[in-house]
């Protein structure tokens, strides 16, 4: 048996090859949807890629399933309960797929979502009843389970999910052998759990000992558990999760009419009318000088989530990026599904040099300055809640930038605002944002939290909140 993981650090997604070595016969679980890598390595080996499974439909992410089936003809596999657009193989518990000596067997294990599946996998020149690895999806993570709640929104409630989750993990995955490895999903940094490990990989028996969510306890205790404390999920996350059902054009399809060079002229004639341009420079080079109304998501970090969670759905989008990360910035934007990108500003920047008038820029300003300049400055800080409350400037307002074009009413507006995050991503973003809905007075605080903490100035500590 042959297994090899796939990382995507943007969107701490896990995905997995795996082949028997005798018959090359290979499968892709949970693929991210640019599929090069995959293909690429299976030509390498020489194995041809038989099936694409998905352990459930994915909510951070649009998998790759379609893809695959149209680039080299995997086929669709997913759990019975899977209700989709495109043909696929339905599998319930004992239902298996032979490679060879490799078998792939389903066990239904929902919870996260009604038809998810974990895929045990058995090298059976080892062994045909203890599987070697438990490929768990979204069900099971190194150090948490998945999370209950995103599909609250439409027709299954966290309760019944939660409930669900608890019988998948307490009374089928902890059934396992100790030994079983365990290959999930995703990693530290997603939001489909509250406390998943950056490890790769574990086995049944570290997490019977070391995962919370696997402890000795009751239904109820469980369910009131594995509720609690979740980070608030992006807007894009339902949408992802109903168009991973959906029979749709693939990524090459949508990439090919999505990388139109557009004349600044027609830019500004589609902003005008109610377009979005994502800038994906980094925030220096945003805040040197940008086209005005432009959002700065800055390429090099959470892009896609953070992109998915200001950008909106119904509205075009156009992308300012360096010549070098024009294609990859909105490939990256495929990825969670926004294909509705109209085109990308042609000549970047550089268009932009004889048109002063259309040029914005956003005053950073250092930790030392701030509190040298002002004797109570107005502050807001985009963090999370929960960041917010392990210390913050004082007298500063907290508005999480997942929630500032929601209570953009809320911003204070007497004198120069000063804005910051923890360490400077997000708060370029929030400024980008306050300047399109026509704050003036907008500074960025050049290394956030981090920075004034480290310059020893004054915070409210937890045991003062």
């Amino acid at each position: 048996m042959f297994i090899q993981r796939y990382y995507l650090e943007c969107l701490s997604h896990a995905s997995y090859m795996v082949a028997d070595e005798t018959t090359q016969q290979a499968v892709i679980i949970d693929p991210q949807r640019d599929i090069d890598h995959y293909v690429q390595d299976a030509q390498d080996k020489g194995y041809t890629i038989k099936y694409v499974i998905l352990t459930h439909f994915h909510a951070d992410f649009v998998a790759g399933h379609i893809e695959l089936r149209d680039r080299v003809g995997a086929e669709i596999v997913m759990g019975r309960r899977a209700e989709a657009e495109f043909a696929h193989k339905a599998m319930r518990d004992g239902d298996a797929i032979e490679l060879g000596r490799v078998r792939l067997q389903a066990m239904e294990t929902p919870g996260h979502t009604p038809e998810g599946i974990t895929i045990l996998a058995f090298d059976l020149d080892e062994s045909d009843c203890e599987p070697k690895a438990a490929f768990t999806g979204d069900t099971l993570f190194i150090g948490d389970v998945g999370r209950p709640d995103l599909l609250a929104s439409i027709g299954v409630t966290a309760d019944e999910l939660a409930v669900m989750l608890y019988d998948s993990t307490h009374h089928k995955l902890m059934n396992l052998p100790d030994e079983t490895l365990v290959y999930p999903a995703h990693g530290a940094g997603s939001m489909c759990g509250k406390a998943l490990s950056d490890e790769a990989v574990s086995t049944i028996g570290e997490q019977k000992k070391y995962n919370y969510a696997l402890q000795p306890m009751s239904q109820s205790e469980f369910v009131k558990l594995v509720e609690v404390d979740q980070p608030e999920a992006p807007g894009y996350f339902v949408h992802d999760a109903v168009l991973n059902r959906k029979e749709r054009e693939s990524l090459d399809q949508t990439m090919a009419g999505n990388l139109t060079a557009l004349p600044l002229a027609k830019v500004l004639e589609m902003q005008s009318s109610g377009a979005q341009v994502v800038d994906t420079r980094d925030s220096i080079d945003f805040a040197g000088a940008h086209l005005s109304g432009a959002i700065n998501v800055g390429i090099d970090g959470k892009y896609a989530t953070w992109a998915g969670t200001v950008l909106k759905q119904d509205s075009p989008i156009i992308v300012i990026a360096k010549d070098d990360r024009l294609a990859e910035s909105v490939m990256r934007l495929g990825r969670i599904g926004f294909d509705h990108v109209a085109g990308y500003l042609d000549g970047g920047m550089t268009s932009l040099a004889e048109y002063p008038e259309h040029l914005a820029t956003v005053h950073r300003i250092t930790a030392p300055a701030v509190y040298a300049l002002y004797a109570s400055p107005t502050v807001l800080d985009v963090r999370s809640e929960k960041e917010f409350a392990t210390g913050h400037i004082p007298r500063s307002v907290n508005i999480p930038l997942n929630q500032l074009q929601d209570r953009i009413d809320e911003v204070p507006t007497q004198g120069p605002l000063v804005v910051h995050c923890q360490g400077g991503y997000r708060s370029s973003i929030a400024c980008s944002l306050l300047l399109r809905h026509g704050a003036e007075d907008v500074r960025d605080l050049v290394g956030g939290y981090k920075a004034w903490v480290q310059s020893k100035l004054p915070v409210v500590e937890p045991a003062q909140i």
